[in-house]
Order: C-alpha cells, then structure tokens, then sequence
C-alpha cells in the first residue's frame, strides 16, 4: 500500500469535510453573523466537543488503536473480534451515563465554560438549552470513533474520512429549514448537530458489516470487563485522558476569557478556528489517521528503522504542506475571511476581528500539525505518560502567554498563545523522540530547507502583491468577483511554489513510500 496515495485519498475525503465545513460557517455567519445568539452556539458547541476530544478521537483512539493493532498482529481474528465487542460494550454503557450525566449538568458545564455570559440576559439560558441538545451528540461520535479506530486498522480510510461531512451537511439543512420554525432560532444548529452524530454513526455499519467487524455490544458489562485487554484499554485511558484534558483544559479557559471580552469575541475566534482548521484536519489529522496504526503495526513487528523513516516521512510532508498554509493565513487573512463570510449579519468589522485571530492562528500552523505528526510516535510505544508531561507544562506556558498578549491584543491573543504553545509542544515532542532515537532523520535535509525556502519566498511575493493590489472590502458588493479574484490569487500562488520547488530539484516521487 503506497502512504502517499492513501493520503491523497484520505486528504481528499477530509477536503470535501473542510469544504462542508467552510459552508456550514457561511450559512451561519449568514444568518446569525457574531452575535450573543452565536456566542452561545459557540460555547455549547465545545463543550460536546471537548468531551469528543477526551473520550473519542483523542484518549480512546490513542489507547484502543495500538492495542487492536497488536491483536491484529499476534493474535488470531477470533481475539480481535472479541476485543472489538467487548471495548464497544464498555464504551457505549460508559457514554450512556455520562450522557445522562451531561444533560442533568448542562448549567454548570455552560458556567464553567462560559461564565461571561450571565451577564448577558437569555444568552446562559439559550445556551444551556443548546448543550443539552447537543449532548447526546458525544454518545454518538464516540463509538464514531471506535468504528473509526477499527475500519483504519483494517487500511480502510475512506468512510472516516467522510463521516464528517454528515455533520456539516446536517447543521446546513436544519439551518435552512428550521431557523424560522424553531425558538430560539438558534436552537436549529443545535438539532442538525444531535442528528448529525446519528447519521455518521449510521454510515459506518456497513463498512464494519464488510470486514466482519461490527461491535456486539452485550447488555451486561461486567462479563466485557472482565477481558484484560479491555482493562490495558482503560488503564491506557486514564493517562490519554489526562493528556487529552490538558490540551482541552487550555482551550477551555480561553473560551471563558473569550466570553468577557464582549459579544462576538467567541464567535469571531470560532470563525477563524474554522478556518485555522482547514489545513490542520487536511495535514495533520490526516497524517495521524495513517500514521498511527502503521508506527503501531511497526511497533508490534520490532521494525525500529520502519518506525523511525515513517516518522522521518510525516515530518517532510509537515513542512512541504503547512507552511505555505501558514504564509497564506499570515499574509492574506482578510482575503479569506471577507471572502468567505463578509454576507448577511457578518459585517466588515467582524471580518477585521476575525482576521487578527487567523493571523495568530498562522503563526502555529506548523506546531499544531507536527504535534499530530508526532505525538502517535509515543502512542504506538503505548507511552501516553511523557505527552501528558510535556501537555501540563504547555498548558502552563500558554496561561501565562495569555496574561501578556490578551491585555493587548484581546482575543487574537488568545490565538497567538495557543499557537505559540503548539510550537512550543511540537519541539519538546520531537526532542524526546529523538532523544531515545525513535526518529531516524533520512539524508537531505538542508537541501530540502533550501528549496522549500525559495518556494515560500516566491510565494510571499504573489500573496503580498494580491494582498496590497485588490480593496478585498471594496468588493463585498460584487461576491463572485471576488471569489473569483481570490481562486486566481491562491491558484497562481500554489503554482508558484510549486513551480519552483520543482525548479530547485524537488520530485514527488522522493515522498512515495509503502507498507
């Protein structure tokens, strides 16, 4: 199996999610603009998210996938199997009663998350009406995940990396539909999110059904406990979970402080976050997704030099990738939100305060995907301890940088010290690494800086000219001029770079590998 064709096609399906995505923010910028009504969104939403995060894509696929990689290995299809019934009955009587849970909860978790909104009138309330929606959604995503964490142990990419465009479409129809039928009007993102989480779950049975894996989730847990490979799962989970929270702790302080810097401060973070996202799910998400269960299988077959050159591979394509990301978001941030969003209730200063946050978002881009990159190559060594050191120590570092920038800049502050921190975690995961000679750094390097230089300084120059040339605010009047004369600017840039990385000597097939 060619890595480089599976992440085309695993980058392509996560394009068409950032493309539903990016349209799910327009309809709702559209409709709603920055206002209290989408600061509770904003707020309700994280907290569904925040809790998919600990228990679903992050603690339990960095338990679950390197131990089903092993089984998968050494042991027969029969363990397998019951390993996969098993965690899915411990996983899905575990979700029923934090679900419970969380809807009983939904005021406190709304105060925790946002407390600046109390003194808003009916925004708390809205708000708390919206998580309770919206709960249920994190029963759903979880055992998402874990049909997620099976299928790509199986090499079978392609239905999770279209599962989330489910989401996206769902919240754009019950927009559409239900704004005008609903009260409050808000409430409508809330529902296409609660049915959203059912239909990416409904989409992954038959892929299951085909490789003869779907869950058998018994209606007694104990018995499914008693398996002690279900045990090594959760004894995994809890340092995952630490390590998890942490990173999610950050991001929770800093909607709290978003939500005192006055109404649209969540929302224009939100927006940029969206857009941030973009390239972080294209990159590093999708590097992780394939990334980790082959450093996981390389692991279990004590192949160290595959181990280390898979990792030496991710790295090259970070950099390749994110950094002309990251020079765009720097240099055109107001093209692309005003572009994207400048419609309806999301007026021109909405798109001056959002800009600032994807300007500080830029400045992580390369952090943020690396650490994606990087962090399965403790994972596949079943070592969630050392992440979790280097997570709390980032944390702390982050608090602090936000002391500093907030006052200052306000809420792009808050983007600047989460990006700085990623960079910041990014290096410390790499010099562990390193350190126990986990990465084996293939030949070339310095060549490859060079030319990847001369790429990014072209670049500059046609982003820069395109920036300074055109009144992207000027244009708001005529969209699909602009939209057009942004497609020209990305597209004559992405020629650009590439043209001269060529140039310079770069091929493509130095990126080919299998396994």
């Amino acid at each position: 199996m060619n890595l480089l064709r599976v992440l085309v096609t695993v980058s392509g399906m996560t394009l068409l999610s950032r493309i539903a995505g990016l349209a799910r923010e327009i309809v709702q910028a559209a409709l709603f603009g920055a206002t209290d009504a989408t600061d509770a969104f904003g707020v309700a939403f994280r907290i569904p998210n925040l809790l998919r995060r600990m228990f679903a894509e992050g603690a339990f696929s960095q338990a679950f996938v390197p131990i089903l990689g092993e089984y998968k290995a050494r042991r027969g299809p029969a363990e397998t199997r019951t390993l996969v019934d098993d965690t899915a009955t411990v996983l899905c009587w575990i979700l029923l009663g934090v679900t419970v849970a969380g809807v009983a909860a939904a005021p406190l978790l709304v105060w925790l998350l946002g407390s600046g909104l109390e003194a808003r009138g009916p925004v708390f309330g809205e708000a708390v009406i919206l998580t309770r929606v919206m709960f249920p959604y994190i029963l759903f995503i979880s055992l998402v995940a874990a049909a997620s964490g099976v299928l790509n142990t199986w090499r079978q990419f392609a239905v999770p990396a279209f599962t989330p465009v489910l989401l996206n479409v769902s919240v754009i129809a019950c927009a559409v539909l239900l704004t005008k039928r609903v009260e409050p009007p808000i409430l409508s993102l809330g529902i296409g999110v609660a049915l959203g989480g059912i239909a990416q779950l409904a989409i992954q049975i038959p892929a299951l059904i085909r490789i003869g894996m779907l869950p058998r989730v018994r209606l007694s847990p104990a018995r499914a406990w008693s398996n002690p490979a279900v045990r090594r799962v959760v004894r995994q989970m809890v340092p995952a979970i630490l390590a998890v929270s942490v990173a999610q702790l950050s991001l929770v302080i800093n909607i709290n402080i978003a939500t005192r810097l006055g109404t649209g401060a969540v929302s224009w973070i939100s927006y940029a976050d969206r857009l941030m996202e973009f390239p972080t799910a294209l990159l590093g998400a999708a590097l992780a997704t394939i990334l980790t269960p082959s450093l996981s299988d390389a692991r279990a077959r004590g192949d160290d030099r595959s181990y280390g050159e898979l990792l030496d591979w991710g790295m090259r394509l970070a950099f390749l990738l994110a950094l002309p990301c990251a020079l765009a978001l720097w240099l055109i941030a107001t093209p692309l939100t005003a572009t994207l969003f400048q419609r309806g209730l999301f007026t021109a200063n909405d798109v001056f305060k959002t800009q600032q946050a994807v300007s500080a978002y830029g400045v992580g881009l390369l952090g943020l995907i690396l650490v994606k990159i990087l962090a399965p190559g403790y994972y596949a060594q079943q070592d969630i301890r050392t992440p979790v050191k280097i997570g709390i120590g980032v944390l702390v570092a982050t608090q602090m940088m936000n002391v500093v920038f907030v006052p200052f800049l306000q809420h792009a502050g808050l983007a600047l010290s989460t990006s700085v921190g990623a960079c910041a975690n990014a290096l410390m995961l790499y010099v562990g690494l390193k350190r126990r000679g986990a990465i084996r750094l293939q030949p070339g390097w310095m060549v490859f800086f060079a030319q990847l230089g001369a790429g990014l300084l072209v670049l500059a120059g046609v982003l820069y000219l395109a920036n300074h040339e055109f009144d992207w605010m000027a244009l708001a009047a005529r969209p699909w001029r602009r939209t057009g004369v942004l497609a020209l600017v990305v597209g004559l840039g992405a020629l650009a770079y590439l043209g001269t990385l060529v140039a310079t000597g770069l091929r493509l097939s130095q990126f080919m590998r299998k396994i």
